[in-house]
């Protein structure tokens, strides 16, 4: 399955028609607004290399899960 346009927009140019699968498994800089640069702290400091692996962070998860409790409360 392709990505769908409103995905497409978050993500590189170079990725826009891949899968979702195929999103997941690629570099952090297949983010839009992700630069190689970010991608090597990100790297360096939690050991995160794809999409998945921030998508799946937990340090990145438990914020995400704050947020909504946070915005859930208001």
């Amino acid at each position: 399955m392709a990505v769908s346009a409103d995905l497409a927009k978050q993500l590189d140019k170079a990725y826009e028609d891949k899968s979702v699968a195929e999103v997941l498994d690629a570099p952090v800089a297949a983010l839009s607004g992700v630069s190689e640069g970010d991608a090597e702290k990100l790297d360096a400091a939690f050991g995160i290399k794809t999409v998945r692996d921030l998508g799946t962070n937990k340090y990145f998860r438990l914020a995400a899960a704050l947020t909504e409790i946070d915005a859930a409360a208001k």
